[in-house]
């Protein structure tokens, strides 16, 4: 019977023959026998297979080095090493897949900046491979958040028409023949000619077609890949990131922040609960402040603010910011961190944010300058959470467009929401990856992905 390293180390009582496959981390030879650890990427943790010379099989296992495939048959033990409670009492070795003294994970430490250089490889590190099992296990706590509250989990279009945020900032999807396009009397790009026969990019927000479900459904989420041709090397943007975007109908700004904050602490606490491993981890070699800041986000309530108080305690901060503060502007991620780490030393939901600073289909407020817009602030990240009201009220939408200089026509559908039974609704997204930088307390958005999509990198 083959079990996993995890299932192994947590046995209450041996189980009895068993069979344990997994990857070499070292082999330590005494005589007559040798030490082997084992990882198969169930757990942090490695279980020691002690291997005596004489059983089938380990004739050859000084030949055996780090990063070799191995299956190991044997019975538990208990172990008389410090820190682990079992050990695999070999009754047969086997060598399934060798590795030879080129394999570039050696048992010393290795920079983020080098595992980038192997993302084919770098799964097997203590530290990407706790990443990747948080990912995973927060990715159904996303599901068992939406689920337990009634949200219909939708599928929304990876390729689309619109821009959902208005920046321009789009990969494009043709068949066309891009070094002899067919090109129209006017000579510009035929696009009728194209796959869609119209332009088409890759999606940077599930948003607008989750509104059209929300307006059926109630409320929904999706939760999936978007890309953004955003030609930025900071360490907190990629070019494909995964979001999080629930809708809901007959839901206020108030609601919105409401469910934000819930999500945000419903994920913070599976981590606490089913990655402890994997936190004391971090806590010790990524981010020794970050269990203590984990739990803090878990009981206290959100501070919330609105732009305008923002404005005024940066302001007032007396600190020499280098993206000077105005009303007006975006906060920039050094304004974020103050209001996080040093002023409110917590999470806080900023609200209400100037109309010239967000895109088109937020619900304006009756000041006639702000729309009912929030971010979720976190320490250590800064923005994790985006979300607003949405324009329910048809003629502010239809002016708010053609501000933004989109062509009515083609967003027909979108306002046709409004004509045709429009409510109150509101929605977020939350990068996950975002999330995920919180939880483990990594610095860099590569570090949270198997395959960082980065400029230049694919």
């Amino acid at each position: 019977m083959r079990i996993k390293v995890r299932e192994a180390l947590a046995s209450e009582t041996p189980p009895g023959e068993i069979t344990v496959c997994g990857w070499v981390r070292t082999r330590r030879d005494a005589k007559g026998f040798s030490f082997v650890e084992i990882n198969d990427g169930s757990c942090l943790r490695n279980l020691q297979a002690v291997v005596d010379h004489a059983v089938p099989g380990a004739e050859g296992i000084a030949s055996v080095l780090t990063g070799a495939s191995v299956a190991v048959e044997g019975r538990l033990v208990p172990s008389p090493a410090k820190g682990q409670r079992w050990e695999l009492q070999a009754t047969a070795f086997r060598l399934l897949g060798e590795a030879d003294a080129t394999f570039p994970l050696q048992k010393k430490g290795h920079t983020a900046e080098f595992l980038r250089s192997i993302p084919h490889l770098r799964a097997r590190t203590n530290r990407i491979g706790s990443t990747l099992r948080v990912r995973s296990r927060l990715a159904m706590a996303v599901h068992e958040f939406f689920q337990a509250r009634g949200f219909a989990y939708v599928h929304t279009p990876v390729i689309t028409a619109s821009d959902c945020e208005g920046a321009g900032e789009l990969f494009r999807v043709t068949t066309l023949d891009l070094g002899a396009p067919p090109r129209g009397a006017d000579g510009a790009v035929d696009w009728a000619a194209d796959f869609f026969a119209r332009q088409a990019f890759l999606t940077v927000s599930g948003q607008l077609e989750a509104e059209t479900l929300a307006c059926a459904l109630g409320d929904v989420y999706t939760f999936g890949p978007t890309f953004r041709a955003e030609n930025s090397q900071t360490s907190r943007h990629a070019s494909e990131f995964w979001m999080i975007e629930p809708e809901m109908a007959f839901c206020d700004l108030a609601g919105d922040m409401d469910c934000a904050e819930a999500l945000v602490k419903h994920l913070v606490r599976a981590a606490l609960e089913r990655c402890p491993e994997e936190l004391e981890f971090f806590n010790a070699y990524v981010d020794k402040g970050l269990l203590e800041r984990l739990r803090l986000v878990a009981e206290r309530p959100f501070a919330r603010i609105t732009y305008g108080e923002a404005v005024a305690l940066l302001q007032a901060s007396g600190r020499a910011f280098e993206y000077p503060v105005a009303w007006g502007e975006n906060l920039q991620s050094e304004h974020e961190r103050w209001l996080t780490e040093e002023h409110f030393r917590g999470p806080v939901t900023v609200r209400d944010y100037p109309a010239a600073a967000k895109p088109f289909y937020m619900r304006q407020n009756d000041d006639g300058r702000t729309v009912a817009a929030m971010d979720v602030l976190v320490p250590g990240v800064g923005e994790i959470v985006g979300g607003s009201q949405r324009e329910e009220r048809p003629e502010r939408l239809a002016a708010a467009m053609k501000a933004h200089g989109l062509d009515l026509e083609s967003y027909r559908w979108y306002l046709d929401l409004r004509r045709y039974g429009t409510v109150p609704h509101a929605g977020f997204g939350l990068g996950f990856e975002r999330m995920l930088m919180f939880v483990t307390g990594e610095a860099n958005i590569r570090d949270v992905t198997a395959f960082p999509r980065t400029p230049g990198h694919a």
